[in-house]
């Protein structure tokens, strides 16, 4: 079984069954040799994507190479053998550059590993208190706001090391404050560093054009650190900077839980909570789409959380789930998980073998790579497709977008989330309707040629009876409104009939506007009947005690006998 085998475990009820890693599941199907061949292939294929992607963005972050590489490895292992997703590569993202780099800049790296660790406990609460179903909730303006948010701010990082620019001044995170300093140091530009981050977009931007089966990022860094070995170029390299990357992984280590660097750290961990949560889901739903499978969202945060945790443990960054590399290893024909593991492992021998070679990697090839993820996270057609499909939409968007650049990326998804559901409530008003008894009545009348007569002309042209029908869901939103209209209509009738068949939601407030429309009718002698209430709504009227003074019919037509019995 294979897509069947993915669902029988997806629905087992019961705690274990929601967690089973989709590692489990794959083995229960039967894992032979031919599926490890795909796996060790794509494996190495996503391992020759991250390589110099991990360093750059642990470079851009405000750490050391070796900070993204030990990410990768140990975070990216632990997401594909606990994770939900048969799919999911997980390792350090671009999107958490400007998180990551504020926390490093404010508490330090010991901060930052703090942070990543009690983060990593944050989203196994998330996950096992069933949370990370409804992080999916966020609405698809707010995705785009952020990421294309986030695609201005790396860029923006790194402008200085694409150009080669030598700042008289620490640069400034802010971009109002940013541009000012990068614009003063223009005049300092290296023509070498320029040279380079140019030729390794132009690689990696012809290679995915024209020849995609070539490892565009490798071929380009490694290019590069060739031609800084042999001319000596002047240009910053990881060896200048960092002096090189090491041969293995150190020892783990418990980061040190300081009160006072835990209160100062935890809205780091927050927003890396909220961003890995949604970055991860986000990647799981690329991997669903492109294979048909489904992952298990809960599960998917609980890995996430382990891998938190293991990151810091080895002084790494926050780990998420990565919608490039994910996708790349979809293409490359992974069959599970295990080519997730793989590429963990890869990597490990990478950074064995070729850490010595590391050190002649220039910074602005780095920036190159940036610069080309920055463009591709950026959505720009579904970024023009939202601004010109209503104004709502581009609302939500906008606020997103330039609080993320301007203010904050937590404070800009806050914010889009609060106008979206602004919008939504007021969308979901707006569609309720209350019609009067022609239009309700029309289609209950039974065929003559049964020689049963329908209860439409009964209705219609009896006076004394009214009866209309409520479309939509009936909450919050909605209520004042639809009250309104009914209880100008109430004691006109001796009987008035509220058909709720068309109404698939009632919340509290509806429920008790329902309550005060069948006391008002009690009040005046008129005879309330609601008629057609689904089960979810019936159950809330009950709570709510809302036939003390109504009845309750199953259909329109039990509701039109009770009326005429009722008024004689």
């Amino acid at each position: 079984m294979s897509r069947g085998g993915d669902m029988t475990i997806a629905q087992t009820p019961g705690f274990a069954g929601l967690f089973t890693p989709k590692l489990v599941t794959v083995l229960r199907e039967g894992y032979r040799l031919v599926h490890f061949r795909a796996d060790v292939i794509a494996g190495l294929t996503v391992a020759i994507v991250a390589l110099p992607l991990s360093m750059a963005i642990a470079i851009a972050s405000g750490a050391g190479p070796e900070r993204g590489l030990y990410t990768a490895i140990i975070g990216g292992f632990l997401v594909s053998l606990l994770g939900g997703s048969r799919f999911q590569v997980g390792g350090p993202a671009g999107a958490f550059i400007v998180l990551v780099a504020a926390c490093v800049a404010r508490n330090g790296i010991e901060g930052m590993v703090l942070a990543t660790f009690l983060s990593g406990l944050m989203l196994l609460a998330v996950g096992y208190l069933k949370i990370g179903t409804y992080i999916k909730l966020i609405p698809y303006p707010v995705t785009v706001g952020f990421t294309a948010g986030i695609a201005v701010i790396i860029f923006s990082s790194q402008i200085k090391d694409l150009l080669g620019l030598q700042l008289m001044v620490a640069e400034p995170g802010a971009l109002v404050e940013k541009y000012p300093v990068l614009a003063e140091a223009l005049p300092t530009f290296t023509p070498a560093a320029v040279a380079v981050s140019l030729a390794v977009v132009a690689v990696i931007v012809l290679s995915r054009r024209f020849a995609q089966k070539i490892p565009g990022m490798l071929v380009a860094v490694a290019g590069a650190a060739a031609a800084v070995a042999l001319f000596n170029l002047p240009v910053e390299t990881i060896g200048t900077k960092f002096g090189g990357i090491p041969r293995s992984l150190p020892w783990p280590s418990v980061p040190t839980f300081d009160l006072a660097l835990v209160r100062a750290v935890l809205p780091d961990a927050a927003a890396f909570t909220l961003l890995g949560a949604i970055e991860s889901l986000l990647s799981a739903v690329v991997a669903d789409g492109m294979t048909g499978r489904r992952h298990r969202s809960n599960c998917e945060i609980v890995a996430q959380g382990y891998a938190n945790i293991g990151s810091a443990l080895f002084g790494g960054l926050p780990v998420t789930g990565t919608i490039a590399r994910t996708a790349t290893n979809v293409r490359s024909g992974a069959h599970g998980p295990v080519a997730g593991m793989l590429h963990s492992l890869f990597l490990l021998a990478f950074m064995v073998v070729a850490a010595p070679l590391a050190s002649y990697i220039p910074l602005a090839a780095l920036a190159g790579v940036l610069a080309t993820v920055a463009w591709n996270m950026a959505e720009r057609r579904e970024f023009r497709a939202l601004i010109a499909a209503s104004r709502a939409d581009a609302l939500i968007l906008l606020s997103t977008f330039l609080l993320t650049i301007f203010r904050d990326l937590t404070e800009g998804i806050v914010v889009g989330f609060a106008i979206g559901a602004v919008v939504f409530i007021n969308r979901m008003a707006a569609s309720i309707s209350v019609e009067t008894h022609d239009a309700l009545t029309a289609p209950d009348v039974e065929d003559s040629s049964n020689g049963k007569r329908g209860f439409a002309d009964d209705l219609t042209h009896d006076p004394r009876i009214a009866a209309y029908r409520i479309s939509g869901a009936f909450f919050f939103g909605a209520a004042s409104s639809v009250s309104s209209v009914l209880e100008q209509i109430a004691d006109r009738h001796k009987a008035f009939i509220v058909d709720l068949s068309g109404v698939p939601f009632l919340d509290s407030t509806g429920a008790n506007a329902l309550k005060a429309l069948a006391s008002r009718a009690a009040k005046h002698g008129v005879y309330l009947i609601y008629s057609g209430a689904n089960a979810g709504v019936s159950a809330e009227m009950d709570a709510h005690h809302v036939l003390e003074h109504g009845h309750r019919a199953e259909n329109m037509a039990e509701a039109s006998r009770m009326a005429h019995q009722a008024i004689g």
